[in-house]
C-alpha cells in the first residue's frame, strides 16, 4: 500500500488479464486433438466454490516463482559444534610426538604459543617446555620462559635436562609382577617354581610377599638361593612386603642355638636390602658366635630403594605413594601383559610415568584396553608425573576416562 503525504487517493491498480497461451498452428487438413478442441467446461471446477470466487480467480495474475530458491535439508542433519583450536593443536602435537615426528611437533607448538597467549593456551606452552627439556634445548627453553612470564604473569617451569641418547631399536622392558602364594615353606614347590619361570621370561620382577604368614628353614633356604641366583644373573628381583617377611624370619633365629642356619642367612640378606647396616653388623657377629664360621660381609651396593616410596630425581621432585608400576624410556608396540598381575594385588593402581619419554599410539591403545578392564573391576587408577606431551596423548586415546593424572610440581 502506498501512502501520500497530500492525502491524495491512490489510483486503483487494474488487474492484468491472465496470459492465454497461443494455440498451436495445425497444418491444413489435420485434425485438432480432442484436448484442444474445446475449453474445459465450467462444470469441471471444484464443487462448492462460489461463482464469484471463480471469477475472481480467473482475473488474478499468475504467480511468479522464477526468483524463488528452494532448499532441502535432512531433519537428521546436525551441525557439529566448533572444535576448540587449543584442543585441536594440542591433539595434533601429541599424535605427532607419539609418531616420533619431532620437527613437526616443534613447528606446531612454536606456532601455537604465538597465537594462544592466555588462559587455556597455557597447556600448549607446557607441552613445548617439556619438548625442549626432552630435546635438550636449554636456550630455547629459557627464551620461552621469558615470554611465558610476560604473557601469563607467573614464574615459568625450571629447566631440567631430560634428553638422553636415542635408545637402540628395542622395546622398553616393564617389570613383571608376581604374588607369592602360600607359606614360605620348603614344600611349597609350585610357588618357588613360578618365581623361576617368571625370571626366565623377564629379567625384572616384583615379588609380592605380603601374604606370607608362615615360613620354615627349607623355605628360607629356597628363597635365599633365588635371591643369590638373581643377583648372579643380573636380574632385578624386587621384594615387596619385605618388612613383614623380616619380622617372621627374625622369630626363627636364636643366638647360641645352631639351627635354622638358612633363616639366619636370609635375615642377613634382608638386612642388606633394607639398608640396616648397624643391625646387620650385630646379627653377623651373633651368627659367627652361634655357628663358629665367618659371616657374610656388608655390601652397600646391594641396598634396595625404600619400599614405601619411589622418588624422582631433580628439582621439584615429589613422592609417589606406595609401590608403583613403572613405565620407562620410549615404549613401542607394548601389550602390558604384566599390568593385570600388578593390579591384582594393588589398589589404587599407581603408574609411575616420571621416566617415560614417549609412548606410541598402538601401545597407548593397548594400555587403555588393559586399564579399562581394571577400572571395571572397581579399582582406582592414577598416572603419576607424565610429561605433558604424553598426557595429551592419554586424552586423545581416552585414558583420562578411566584414570586420573597427577603432574609433577615442576
Amino acid at each position: 500500500m502506498v501512502f501520500s503525504f497530500f492525502k491524495k487517493e491512490p489510483e486503483k491498480m487494474v488487474a492484468r488479464p491472465a496470459a492465454v497461451p497461443r494455440a498451436k498452428e495445425v497444418p491444413a487438413g489435420a485434425e485438432r486433438p480432442a484436448a484442444e478442441s474445446a475449453p474445459a467446461p465450467e462444470a469441471q471446477q471444484p464443487a462448492g466454490l462460489p461463482t464469484e470466487s471463480r471469477a475472481a480467480k480467473k482475473d488474478l495474475p499468475p504467480l511468479e516463482f522464477s526468483d524463488f530458491v528452494f532448499s532441502e535439508s535432512s531433519p537428521q542433519y546436525i551441525l557439529d559444534a566448533d572444535v576448540d583450536p587449543v584442543d585441536a593443536e594440542a591433539e595434533e602435537a601429541a599424535i605427532l610426538y607419539a609418531n616420533a615426528q619431532d620437527e613437526a611437533v616443534s613447528a606446531v607448538l612454536e606456532s601455537s604459543v604465538r597465537i594462544h597467549q592466555f588462559g587455556p593456551g597455557e597447556r600448549l606452552w607446557l607441552m613445548l617446555f617439556d619438548f625442549y627439556r626432552l630435546s635438550g634445548k636449554k636456550a630455547e627453553f629459557e627464551a620461552l620462559g621469558i615470554e611465558f612470564a610476560r604473557c601469563f604473569e607467573k614464574s615459568p617451569p625450571a629447566w631440567r635436562d631430560k634428553s638422553k641418547p636415542k635408545p637402540k631399536a628395542k622395546e622398553a622392558v616393564a617389570a613383571g609382577n608376581l604374588l607369592f602364594s602360600g607359606g614360605l615353606t620348603g614344600d611349597n614347590i609350585s610357588a618357588f617354581d613360578a618365581i623361576c619361570r617368571m625370571l626366565e621370561k623377564n629379567p625384572k620382577l616384583r615379588l609380592d610377599l605380603s601374604k606370607v604368614g608362615c615360613l620354615d628353614a627349607g623355605g628360607c633356604g629356597r628363597m635365599l638361593e633365588i635371591l643369590l641366583q638373581a643377583r648372579k644373573s643380573k636380574c632385578e628381583l624386587d621384594l615387596l612386603g619385605r618388612d613383614g617377611l623380616f619380622k617372621l624370619v627374625e622369630q626363627q633365629v636364636v643366638v647360641g642355638r645352631p639351627d635354622n642356619e638358612a633363616c639366619w642367612l636370609l635375615l642377613l640378606e634382608l638386612c642388606q636390602l633394607q639398608g640396616m647396616n648397624d643391625y646387620f653388623e650385630e646379627m653377623a657377629i651373633n651368627y659367627a658366635v652361634t655357628f663358629e664360621v665367618s659371616p657374610p660381609s656388608w655390601d652397600a651396593g646391594r641396598v634396595a630403594p625404600p619400599e614405601s616410596a619411589a622418588k624422582m630425581n631433580g628439582q621439584g621432585a615429589t613422592e609417589i605413594p606406595g609401590e608403583a608400576y613403572v613405565l620407562r624410556g620410549e615404549i613401542k608396540a607394548s601389550r602390558f601383559a604384566d599390568l593385570s598381575g600388578y593390579a591384582g594385588v594393588h589398589d589404587p593402581v599407581i603408574i609411575d610415568c616420571s621416566e617415560l619419554i614417549r609412548i606410541d599410539f598402538i601401545s597407548a591403545g593397548a594400555l587403555l584396553n588393559v586399564l579399562t578392564t581394571i577400572r571395571n573391576a572397581g579399582k582406582q587408577i592414577v598416572f603419576h608425573h607424565p610429561n605433558h606431551l604424553v598426557a595429551e596423548l592419554f586424552g586423545v586415546v581416552g585414558l583420562k576416562a578411566v584414570a586420573s593424572i597427577v603432574f609433577s610440581n615442576n
